[in-house]
């Protein structure tokens, strides 16, 4: 593709900056939806702040403890700035949690409770990862024990495309839909989810709270564009550590996000690497990464299409490359018709090829058997692609 073309420079040099992509020139790694690999500023700012500021913030006032602290307040900045907030802090707020999982939970646990009334209704992917599905069934445990009755109401999918059903969707809101999650990038279909289309679904006053695990690092994500009130996402798959993650609030419809209980000593490691990552991002331009992704992705539908044994989970009218159907964000799941879904995982991993090979942690509603998922990132390149595609076409 032409993208590939384009960019295969400025994908060089990026590329270079990962010492465990360098270092391992035999292996492929292909799951960067599960965690992203990290470039080496991101390994240095670690290592920075360990050796000359490392400290507990907000819990003194020596030089260290001051930077740690100052640390912590400049990345929540960050984060805004990052998501393009336009207006960061002036009604917004940016709250560090350990990822996407406990990010929705805390959003499920200490804030919906207070902005749900008897009556209200909500609306939930099932279809999506478990960690956007099981927190809000949580709420709902836990508003019951307190005598507040609310309705779990499963947002509708379009068999066909696997995008949410926007019309049906509408079809559903009524005037007690208090709140609607959703999630950005599907974690198996790969596709953007639209949710602009949400918004004009269910009207300018419902809350909508966004899974971005698989957006935020791998697309540009605009708060000022997206009219969501949460976002939620984690540092890992944003080439940060594991353990950092963070809430982005809106705070304009219903009360003002505040994570309950007491606030213990945040993993300052991961937010430093945190503020480097999303550095290292902008440098990089999310628009150029996306569209290297997206470009990827598209080389191995293409190429999986005109392999018989092989089926591409998601929508069947943007596998070729020369679609003009909105394309993966790269990322591709597919299954072979006569070989199991582990076993074929097994196999390409004897191939130098890192895939992941299981149900995906799919909610109640997703798919039922297990799936190969090829998923990319800056560091991938064409020819792992073309590498992966010789492999599967060999297999008998």
């Amino acid at each position: 593709m032409t993208t590939l073309t384009e960019l295969h420079d400025w994908h060089r040099d990026l590329r270079a900056q990962f010492p465990i992509i360098t270092g391992n020139p035999d292996r492929a790694y292909l799951d960067s939806a599960a965690t992203s690999q990290k470039p080496r500023a991101v390994l240095d700012a670690v290592q920075r702040y360990l050796t000359t500021a490392n400290a507990n913030a907000g819990r003194g006032t020596y030089t260290w403890a001051n930077a740690t602290t100052a640390l912590v307040d400049r990345t929540r900045t960050r984060v805004a700035r990052f998501l393009g907030d336009p207006a960061p802090q002036q009604h917004s707020g940016v709250h560090f949690v350990s990822g996407t999982t406990e990010g929705l939970r805390t959003v499920a646990r200490d804030w919906l409770p207070h902005h749900l009334r008897d009556g209200d209704e909500i609306i939930v992917p099932f279809a999506d990862h478990q960690a956007n599905a099981l927190p809000w069934l949580e709420a709902q445990r836990l508003l019951a024990g307190q005598g507040v009755r609310i309705t779990v109401r499963e947002l509708p999918y379009d068999p066909a495309s696997h995008d949410y059903d926007h019309r049906a969707l509408a079809g559903l809101v009524t005037d007690r839909t208090a709140f609607v999650a959703a999630t950005h990038v599907h974690h198996v279909y790969g596709g953007d989810m639209n949710v602009h289309r949400i918004r004009a679904a269910v009207g300018p006053d419902v809350p909508i709270c966004l899974d971005a695990a698989q957006s935020v690092g791998h697309l540009p994500v605009d708060v000022g564009t997206l009219d969501v009130d949460f976002v939620v996402f984690s540092g890992h798959k944003a080439m940060a550590l594991p353990g950092t993650g963070a809430v982005w609030a809106r705070n304009t419809r219903g009360p003002v996000f505040t994570p309950g209980g007491w606030n213990g000593t945040p993993n300052t490691c991961g937010i430093a690497a945190l503020e480097a990552a999303l550095d290292w991002l902008d440098a990089a331009g999310p628009d150029r990464v996306r569209r290297w992704n997206t470009a990827l992705a598209a080389r191995l539908t293409d190429g999986l299409r005109t392999l018989d044994p092989y089926e591409v989970l998601g929508c069947r009218s943007s596998l070729a490359a020369d679609s003009r159907v909105q394309q993966r964000e790269g990322i591709v799941t597919f299954r072979h018709r006569g070989i199991g879904s582990n076993d074929l995982g097994f196999v390409l991993d004897s191939h130098g090829l890192m895939v992941r090979a299981d149900g995906h942690c799919q909610a109640r509603a997703g798919e039922r058997e297990s799936s190969v998922r090829v998923s990319l990132h800056v560091y991938n390149g064409p020819e792992e692609i073309d590498r992966l595609l010789s492999v599967l076409r060999g297999l008998r």
